[in-house]
């Protein structure tokens, strides 16, 4: 629980001062994009590891 409090206040600390919205929205849906692409590969990989995919 305190690891996510750390990554959620380096998050805003991130995206507080900055001066174009565009360039700062733009930053923030990109970040999350990644946060999002990064779960979905997570996923497949545990899946195929479940299921006895051979890594070859």
């Amino acid at each position: 629980m305190e690891k996510l409090l750390l990554l959620k206040e380096i998050y805003f600390e991130a995206f507080k001062n900055w001066g174009s919205q565009f360039l700062k929205r733009y930053f923030k849906v990109l970040s999350w994009v990644c946060v999002f692409l990064i779960a979905v590969a997570l996923y497949a990989l545990i899946f195929r590891m479940s299921t006895g995919f051979a890594f070859v």
